[in-house]
């Protein structure tokens, strides 16, 4: 394992003196937005989580090996390279880009596997994936989901992207067995907005007793982690009653246009970026901050 995964020495020190760590994905880096704007997001991230008391490790793919914890040259390195040119990896193709020796970034459920490899318990992101509308039919639905019932990391994040279906996201999420925790508020969040409309199946305020579910989940053996759902700070949202018509003029969109697939996603992140003048991606920057926050605190929580 040591041949595959390369800690760095911020991440090495912080596990040997059992300091808070927090794992952060590299698809944002790669795939959410253009270079520059990217390394100075990633940049900011890894910074709220150093003044919020831990320590960042961003994951990826580079050279054959897993990265974790990435100094200030590689991440200029991947922040620079083309997305065509980095894999978007889950479970299914992970190892074949270490096979490889291509560059990958960690999509949520690469993210969760590779922070357990390394000993890592909690992860901050942006949203995650989910049931896509139409699953019925097209059987769209996210890895992530299967990833948070078999990996014992707890994940925070805004919720599932509003563009997904999220009534049948709870229920996948409720099948599998994994706690979905709202921070905050009775109701789940939707991502650019604090209100879904759905009730949470649970609720904890209190850092320290997230970290004392995950511990219990553990002596209990249960598999899988934890998905707390963090609102978007009221100031950043775009409320769901502005959102609603937004995501569904993007989705009729892809429809006509034929767009399926693994293409779906950036069409529609892309298409209500535009729909809203630039204020979707706006609102995605804070979340991720908030979440890194919340997500150094529960780490503290969990090291102490």
């Amino acid at each position: 394992m040591k041949s595959l995964i390369a800690l760095s020495p911020e991440v090495s020190q912080a596990l040997a003196d059992y300091r808070p760590i927090v794992a952060l994905e590299s698809t944002i880096i790669t795939h959410g937005m253009p270079y520059p704007q990217n390394l100075e997001v990633a940049q900011k991230v890894e910074a709220v989580v150093r003044e919020s008391g831990a320590v960042p490790a961003t994951i990826a793919v580079m050279g054959g090996r897993i990265r974790i914890g990435l100094d200030a040259e590689a991440l200029e390195a991947l922040a620079s390279t083309p997305s065509a040119d980095v894999m978007k990896l889950s479970r299914a193709d992970l190892a074949a880009c270490l096979a490889l020796g291509r560059t990958g970034a960690t999509t949520v459920a690469a993210t969760m596997i590779c922070a357990h490899l390394a000993g890592i318990r909690v992860f901050a992101t942006g949203g995650i994936g989910g049931v896509h509308r139409g699953a019925e039919s097209s059987f769209d639905i996210s890895a992530d989901l299967q990833e948070l019932a078999q990996s014992p990391v707890t994940v925070v994040a805004a919720g599932a992207k509003a563009i997904l279906d999220l009534p049948k996201t709870l229920e996948v999420l409720e099948t599998l067995g994994v706690p979905v925790i709202a921070y905050g508020q009775d109701q789940l969040p939707a991502f650019w907005s604090r209100e879904s409309g759905l009730a949470a199946p649970l609720r904890i305020d209190d850092p320290a007793q997230i970290a004392a579910a995950a511990r219990l989940r553990g002596e209990l053996g249960l598999d899988g982690g934890q998905l707390v759902v963090n609102p978007i700070p009221a100031e950043a949202e775009i409320p769901r009653a502005e959102m609603i018509p937004v995501v569904e003029q993007a989705l009729a969109e892809a429809e006509t246009q034929g767009i399926a697939a693994k293409e779906v996603t950036p069409f529609l992140l892309q298409r209500i970026f535009e729909l809203t003048g630039g204020r979707s991606l706006d609102a995605n920057i804070a979340l991720v901050l908030n979440n890194a926050r919340l997500a150094s605190q529960i780490a503290a929580a969990m090291a102490g």
